[in-house]
């Protein structure tokens, strides 16, 4: 049985076909070409970096390709990365990218359920009638677009199980306190992502799109709020809208993390900090799924660089 990316251990010699999911070719101190290149199969990615780049490895090696890889798996300030032998373009047959594009722990059919049913939920007419009516327009992108196009939920249906990860806990932690309005909560915590169906291109070899690093996200998806209002005849400037259109446009929390407001209802607030939560806590869990017991773990890039120890099964 053929060897994924993850099972290769530091030191040890592999020759495997790959995805290349982002190539940027860049200068390198003595005006050659080079490309920083990510590699990526079903258990995940990995840096490299293709030294004194030819123009026909700069017209070959580009994002969205499949190519067999032989090199070593190294480790360079604590962080994994392939030292490339050789690498080699596959003929068009075995092109086919979405092979090698790691997938959601859970069902797309268990987690398209389990939407439906929250929105059912939904008690508030104008906050589930928004919330059905974008979904209506984003389903198939919503259930396979990635969260991200790194760090956390990186991969094919990542956005929807992200969303739904959230919803749960936000299940969980609404009747704990009075004066959250969960059906607010549920609408908001829906929809806080679903412009990144417009940000980003799709769960193959991810890049940001010209209008996901010109606008972003977050106003992406407050702009769709105000257009399903106009098809559903509502109120845009309505308190419900208003209320609902804050939750999306405050989640990053912070001004310098994106948000254009900072959360200033009891609901945005508690939104951002379950947003945070997941996140943090998948890309710890990822780290160390690939870390033994009684080790740290590479270091985590989203988390500030830091390594998180394994620690041994406590009876």
């Amino acid at each position: 049985m053929t060897k994924l990316l993850k099972d290769f251990q530091p030191n040890e010699q592999l020759d495997i076909p790959v995805l290349i999911k982002s190539a940027d070719i860049r200068d390198a101190k003595d005006g050659s070409k080079y490309i920083a290149l990510v590699f990526t199969d079903t258990s995940g990615e990995i840096t490299a970096k293709l030294w004194h780049a030819g123009e026909r490895a700069l017209q070959d090696f580009t994002t969205g390709t499949v190519v067999q890889l032989s090199g070593k798996r190294e480790v360079y300030q604590d962080r994994p990365q392939i030292r490339i032998n050789h690498m080699r373009v596959l003929p068009e047959s075995e092109q086919k990218p979405a092979d090698y594009t790691p997938k959601a722990p859970e069902s797309i059919a268990d987690l398209q359920a389990f939407v439906k049913q929250t929105i059912s939920e939904i008690q508030q007419p104008v906050w589930r009638g928004i919330v059905q009516y974008i979904f209506g327009a984003h389903w198939h992108d919503f259930f396979t677009f990635p969260a991200a196009k790194t760090n956390h939920h990186a991969y094919e249906g990542g956005l929807a199980f992200h969303t739904v990860s959230m919803v749960r806990l936000a299940q969980r932690i609404a009747p704990l306190y009075e004066a959250v309005n969960e059906d607010l909560l549920l609408s908001g915590t829906l929809l806080h992502d679903m412009g990144k169906t417009r940000e980003l291109t799709g769960p193959v070899a991810t890049q940001y799109r010209p209008e996901g690093n010109l606008i972003g996200h977050v106003v992406m998806i407050d702009e769709e709020i105000v257009q399903a209002c106009d098809q559903l005849k509502l109120d845009s400037h309505s308190e419900a809208v208003t209320l609902l259109r804050h939750m999306v446009l405050s989640h990053h929390g912070e001004l310098e993390y994106g948000a254009p407001v900072r959360p200033q209802i009891i609901e945005a607030e508690l939104l951002h900090q379950i947003d945070q939560m997941d996140a943090s806590l998948t890309m710890i869990t990822m780290a160390l799924a690939d870390t033994r017991p009684g080790e740290y773990s590479e270091r985590v890039f989203g988390l500030d660089n830091r390594r998180f120890y394994h620690h041994k099964p406590i009876a």
